[in-house]
């Protein structure tokens, strides 16, 4: 099927990654589907009991002219102002149109996967909106409200100028943003223009669509022979016993893209718009609101020939379909007409009318009969046009492509794309046209990284919560999407707020029992304050190395693999081997490796190169180091990637540093828990401090038989102290041989200023330029003691996030003893500890994950940069809707609510929704000529 949708491109087309509505009787899209698919009439019908409760005259009410019916929607009172920074006063006093236009444009735009803050486009919005009955019946009569708010308030709150660039500031959108207006066939001429916007280049994406609420909702109307609106409360589209149709609210939106962005992001397609035309009837015609055969029929064949598609090839027609007894012929003698420029077949295309289903949306129809045919197209059914018995006698449907579809059927390709045809026309004349072509197949979705991490955000703990419940009910579905796609769709596709959640799992099923019973042990959630999360790197020292760290990293992460792999091409000459047999040797070369990454002159570098790759691949991720800090050897990493060093450099005065200690006797370590100065006055004079790791904890260095000595005091004294594994006494002065031998090495490189700011273990406080690229404090680095614990103090003061990034979890378990813990600073680790046993993968993840939870910024597709990840549709966020309105005043009697003084009288015969069908001898003729009177 692609290759038939891609062999007849233009080029031209626009794609539809997303939509979102609130019809009759249905909340959401999946609703309005089923009800569709089912043939269901969501038309209500209201007691008297509940008009007289609205205000509804008694008189009125027992007019027989008085049709009680309408299409409503639930709760349009209610708004989730907090989501979007209203005031509670601020959101009573916006008309619910624009509340409900607001709500859908964020659910659309999370059904296409896209958050606008983070999208790199622009992103338009075109759309109209109904006049606001909310104002002239609930607001403008609340005199003492008018005067507390102020009119400029008010009318900034419901005029229909507002309506799309309060939701580009809401939602932060900075393509254009345009409300316009054609009466009925606003939605599906918004839709026309937002294609013609993506394809000038004005945006990247667009929503378009349009609202439509009356308020009050319950009320009826007064049936008036030959008007628009039908005798019982029914629409009959194309039946002879159709005489009009009848009101309803909703909202409708769709979210565009030029197909080959489209295609290129992976994006979900549910169908494409081929080609869309828009023009006017001009007055050739017998009155303003009057219908024009030939208008019709130029803008339905105009937008075939944009779209290059014969009509041959269009099965299905979303007709604008009023049931109007003239409207009516005289849409299908202009859909004939367009059709049979180019073909003269008959009864092949199905065609119907959602205004049978829920009735006619005024600004939103448009919008409502596109999303019916995209869901078509997407579902391969036809849903049925309901209330249709027999054709109207007017309409030559013998002679004519169409068939009125009365019954859910399949829709077959026949050897072609499946293309639907959708019309709109306005009161005035403005005649809008869409042909639309089923979505390409897609490619299944490719292999991932094992195990991936779920990120779940709300602006409340409640919504958290049944967002997750949501999410737990889409995986029970199994929709056949990967689980990796859902994984990518939350984390692009949804603005981060300040209650978050998050789970590594394994599959589909790991995820549902992890997140059905939310465990404690591996579901996390926590809340956190807007703002930038600055995080800084800790890079650990000798001790940490083991045969195989991070072998899954190297194995799952390309960017990984990458550096580690650079490394070791730089370090062959320096070292006389390739460094990667040490660290990832063959099982029969196991044992000899791991004795060889206990080696001073291996260790260093291997320490190095692991380290500097994990530092690249968080940063290739979106945390980027905002201070660093390293132990001894760590110290270098942060150097180059501050800059200090190329990578060339810093891995030759590694490799030159562990070599040249290496040469030298052996010696050992002791950690001792006891602070500096208390430890000094009991050491021999062959002993040094080499590192200040805590306050009272202590690291002694010197003779390996002076150690044991010490230790052996130090134990008898009841002194907690422990042996550390290492071969030489390093930072002691056993280092003293080989300071000027590595001084010369280092005069041989180039020393830059810091460009990241990160601490010297010599001073124990931040590393100045001119310390950085003096040779001599290289030197001084080999030889005195670590301050760590200055360190740590100082970034302590400036940074609240710490990751250890490296093998181990040492300097972790110093940060969290650190006596500034009471500042709480949230310290994570990036790879497990050797003795866990864990997945380096999943525990990366997890980390990734916890930065996330603790408002840390993730660059998602630098994530992804080595898969190719497709955004899905998934469940919308669960808005949190409260109560806000402003009821009229009790004592007032609303416009349209009282008995008629007169009873009501025929439609004007000059306007065409409103034209009595009494002459059917005389509508041929009218629809030939079509002359002006």
């Amino acid at each position: 099927m692609m290759d038939a949708v891609m062999s007849n491109a233009t080029g031209l087309e626009i794609a539809v990654i997303g939509m979102a509505g609130r019809f009759p009787g249905a909340g959401n899209i999946q609703d309005f589907w089923r009800n569709l698919r089912d043939g269901v009439e969501s038309i209500s019908f209201f007691s008297d009991q509940e008009l007289s409760a609205q205000g509804v005259d008694s008189a009125l009410l027992q007019d027989v002219h008085y049709i009680k019916a309408r299409g409503i929607l639930d709760d349009i009172d209610h708004f989730d102002a907090p989501l979007f920074g209203f005031s509670p006063r601020e959101a009573e006093i916006m008309d619910p149109q624009h509340r409900l236009f607001l709500q859908c444009a964020w659910e659309a735009l999370e059904h296409a996967g896209y958050d606008p803050e983070t999208y790199a486009g622009l992103i338009g919005v075109y759309a109209g909106v109904s006049a606001s009955t909310y104002l002239l019946n609930n607001l403008a009569v609340n005199h003492e409200l008018m005067q507390a708010v102020g009119g400029y308030q008010v009318m900034i709150g419901n005029d229909k100028d507002y309506l799309t660039t309060r939701a580009s500031y809401k939602l932060n959108l900075e393509g254009p943003s345009l409300t316009l207006q054609t009466a009925c066939s606003t939605s599906l001429v918004a839709t026309h223009l937002a294609c013609q916007g993506l394809l000038s280049g004005n945006c990247d994406i667009a929503l378009a669509g349009g609202a439509s609420l009356r308020v009050p909702q319950k009320s009826g109307y007064l049936y008036q022979e030959g008007g628009i609106f039908s005798r019982d409360g029914h629409c009959r589209a194309f039946d002879a016993q159709a005489q009009g149709t009848v009101g309803g609210d909703g909202v409708g939106i769709v979210v565009l893209k030029r197909l080959a962005d489209a295609l290129a992001d992976r994006d979900f397609i549910h169908a494409i718009i081929k080609g869309s035309a828009i023009n006017n009837d001009g007055s050739l015609k017998v009155g303003y609101t009057a219908p024009r055969v030939d208008g019709q029929a130029r803008v339905i064949r105009a937008a075939q020939i944009m779209a290059e598609v014969d009509p041959d090839t269009i099965t299905f027609i979303e007709a604008h379909g009023t049931g109007t007894p003239l409207g009516d012929p005289i849409e299908i003698a202009a859909l004939t007409q367009a059709f049979h420029e180019t073909t003269s077949r008959i009864g092949y295309c199905a065609m119907g009318s959602v205004k049978t289903n829920i009735g006619h949306l005024d600004a939103a129809a448009g919008v409502a009969g596109l999303i019916k045919a995209i869901l078509s197209l997407e579902h391969q059914q036809i849903p049925p046009s309901l209330n249709f018995e027999q054709p109207n006698p007017q309409i030559d449907f013998a002679h004519s492509p169409f068939y009125v579809n009365t019954r859910l059927a399949e829709w077959k390709a026949n050897g072609t794309p499946r293309r639907a045809g959708v019309s709109s026309f306005g009161i005035g004349g403005t005649n809008a046209h869409v042909v639309l072509e089923e979505a390409p197949a897609i490619e299944s979705s490719p292999e991932s990284r094992p195990g991936q991490l779920l990120t779940l955000s709300a602006a409340s703990h409640a919504a958290l919560e049944k967002a997750t419940t949501n999410l737990v009910e889409y995986l029970k579905q199994d929709s056949g999407h990967a689980l990796a796609d859902v994984a990518y769709t939350l984390q692009l596709g949804r603005r981060a707020l300040n209650h978050r959640r998050m789970l590594v799992a394994h599959d589909q099923a790991d995820a549902l029992q992890a997140l059905e019973i939310c465990d404690p042990k591996r579901v996390f959630t926590s809340f956190q304050e807007p703002g930038h999360r600055p995080v800084a790197f800790m890079f650990p020292g000798q001790g940490a190395q083991q045969v195989n760290m991070a072998l899954e990293l190297y194995q799952n992460e390309p960017l990984f693999r990458e550096d580690v792999d650079r490394c070791a091409r730089i370090l062959q000459p320096h070292l006389g081997l390739d460094l990667r047999s040490a660290l990832y040797p063959n099982e029969t070369q196991r044992e000899e490796a791991a004795q060889q990454l206990q080696q001073t002159w291996l260790t260093q570098p291997a320490l190095f190169a692991i380290e500097y790759a994990v530092a690249r691949l968080w940063m290739a991720w979106g945390v980027p180091p905002q201070a660093m800090i390293g132990h001894s050897l760590g110290e270098y990493v942060a150097a180059c990637l501050a800059q200090v060093f190329s990578l060339e450099d810093a891995l030759l005065l590694v490799a030159a540093r562990g070599r040249l200690m290496q040469e030298l006797p052996r010696g050992a370590m002791l950690s001792v828990h006891l602070a500096e100065q208390e430890l000094r006055s009991r050491l021999a004079t062959n002993l040094s401090v080499a590192a200040i790791n805590a306050p009272a904890l202590t690291v002694v260095s010197g003779p390996p038989d002076a150690i044991e000595l010490l230790e052996h005091q130090l134990s008898a004294q009841g002194v907690d102290c422990r042996r550390l594994h290492t071969s030489h006494a390093f930072h002691s002065e056993m280092m003293e041989p080989i300071l000027k031998p590595f001084l010369s090495h280092v005069k041989r490189v180039t020393l830059r200023p810091p460009e990241i700011p990160y601490l010297s273990n010599v001073t124990g406080t931040w590393i100045k330029a001119a310390e950085a690229t003096d040779p001599d404090y290289w030197v001084q680095h080999l030889r005195r003691p670590v301050r760590f614990a200055d360190d740590l103090q100082a970034l302590l003061e400036r940074t609240q996030v710490l990751l250890e990034v490296g093998p181990g979890q040492t300097l972790t378990t110093l940060a969290k003893q650190h006596p500034a813990q009471a500042a709480k600073p949230i310290v994570l680790a990036s790879l497990p500890r050797s003795q866990d046993r864990q997945s380096d993968r999943a525990y990366l993840l997890h980390t990734l994950g916890r930065l996330w939870l603790a408002g840390v910024s993730i660059d998602w597709p630098g994530f992804y940069a080595s898969e190719k990840r497709r955004r899905i549709p998934l469940p919308a966020y669960p808005f949190e809707a409260q109560r806000y309105w402003i009821d009229p005043p009790s004592s007032s009697k609303q416009p349209g609510r009282s008995a008629p003084a007169a009873p009501p009288q025929k439609a004007d015969p000059a306007d065409w929704f409103y034209v009595p069908f009494w002459k059917p001898a005389a509508l041929p003729a009218s629809l030939k000529s079509e002359a002006k009177p």
